[in-house]
């Protein structure tokens, strides 16, 4: 008894030195009124329900997003379009005998060859591609395939050392990305049978597949929001084909519309994190393309240092390197094996909270009323089960908005422009010019 006593009094002390610190850290304020006045623009006025605009005629990559002073910025704007985006993806998408069918059924063969199914892409796209594995994968389960192997490899690598069975699909929002077109290109040479999810068959990368899966729609900001959501609901409708299941257009996109909805509690969460030194994204099973995600997001919005852990990696060494100032945001949406993940991620936020970490949380209803809130000081954002929807699908619709509406409210208490991804600055201008050679 000696020792739990000490071990509990250790905790004890540990949270009272802790909450006279937090006392004297500043919270940036940020209210949802001030947030939401227009920035000055010579632009007309955003239409969230209308179609975005594609590529252009002939095709050509996008530039620099027109500079908006303060917000709404372009990532606002995109915020507010993917509810009705995702359903005119889903929609045309269903079609039979379209390219999302076609796709499926190039799958499914390869599945019962034995061979596998690998996705690509780099930056926002290899997150997706993890999604799309999560999703394709589940959907194969569903349709009879136990074993199906549906795998990842960053696009680079990939271009290295192209596989010698299966099947490749390349993720890349407009269609450019070097190193997943030279990924295509290589397996293509290698034999392999190729598809591409992207906006356009007329991009590069259209013209490297076999198979385009379009989405038509082009993200009008750098820090692509769009251009990670796009291609998780194609192959959310990839996957309805795949498996025999109906992808229900209007519950995808409320899921997506509920996410976008606590304004008030993604400022919260923004202003303390905004004054972090670094920042920690911990997520397990189908939510952790959404954690790799965030944290893509936060460093090009927002400039904030961060990183990304699995659930279980965090507690093996990393402690150590943290203390008051370290950010943490917790992503729990995935039903698979809930109970287990769950406790999991309570004992981390524990220890989280005995050194003192600003920790968030972006969670399933069912975890937001399990975990208790002391845990998460820094707010959390809490969007619908998705019952009527798989697993994977519902965890990474439902977590896309929120993670992207932190950030984008991150930006604005940090004072960053999240649109250029600071290519605004002639010094990043020359950094991306560098390394493309």
């Amino acid at each position: 008894h000696r020792v739990a006593v000490s071990r509990d009094q250790r905790v004890h002390q540990a949270l009272a030195a802790n909450a006279v610190r937090q006392a004297a850290a500043p919270t940036l304020a940020l209210s949802s009124d001030s947030a939401q006045e227009p920035t000055m623009t010579s632009e007309a006025a955003f239409d969230p329900t209308a179609p975005l605009a594609g590529p252009p005629e002939p095709w050509e990559s996008t530039s620099t997003p027109s500079p908006r002073s303060g917000a709404p910025y372009h990532m606002t704007d995109m915020i507010a379009a993917e509810p009705g985006l995702a359903r005119r993806i889903v929609e045309r998408l269903a079609v039979p005998g379209g390219a999302a069918d076609e796709l499926a059924q190039t799958i499914r063969a390869t599945l019962e060859a034995g061979d596998p199914v690998i996705l690509t892409g780099c930056g926002t796209s290899e997150h997706a591609a993890l999604a799309a594995a999560e999703i394709v994968r589940e959907a194969a389960r569903a349709a009879g395939s136990p074993n199906a192997v549906v795998t990842t490899e960053q696009a680079f690598e990939l271009s290295l050392a192209p596989p010698t069975r299966g099947l490749v699909i390349g993720i890349t929002h407009e269609g450019a990305t070097t190193a997943t077109n030279a990924a295509l290109r290589a397996a293509r040479d290698a034999g392999r049978s190729t598809a591409v999810l992207t906006v356009s068959r007329r991009s590069p990368a259209g013209a490297l597949a076999g198979i385009v899966v379009e989405t038509d729609e082009l993200d009008q900001g750098w820090c692509h929001t769009v251009g990670y959501l796009s291609p998780v609901v194609a192959a959310a409708a990839i996957g309805a084909h795949l498996s025999g299941r109906s992808l229900d257009a209007a519950a995808v996109a409320d899921l997506l519309a509920a996410g976008t909805r606590d304004e008030r509690g993604a400022e919260r969460i923004a202003g303390t994190l905004a004054g972090a030194s670094n920042l920690l994204v911990i997520a397990s099973g189908a939510d952790r393309p959404a954690g790799r995600e965030l944290v893509l997001k936060v460093e090009e919005a927002s400039w904030l240092p961060s990183a990304y852990r699995d659930l279980e990696t965090f507690l093996h060494g990393h402690l150590p390197a943290t203390d008051t100032s370290t950010g943490l945001v917790l992503v729990l949406t995935d039903r698979e094996r809930r109970a287990e993940r769950l406790t999991r991620a309570r004992q981390a936020l524990a220890a989280a909270r005995v050194i003192g970490h600003r920790a968030a949380a972006i969670v399933s209803a069912e975890v937001d009323a399990a975990l208790d809130p002391a845990l998460t000081p820094a707010g959390r954002l809490v969007v619908p089960e998705g019952p009527g929807l798989p697993g994977p699908v519902a965890a990474l619709i439902g977590s896309a908005t929120p993670l992207q509406l932190v950030t984008e409210r991150l930006a604005r208490a940090r004072g960053t422009n999240p649109d250029p991804i600071r290519r605004d600055d002639p010094v990043y201008v020359a950094a991306s010019d560098a390394a493309d050679g």
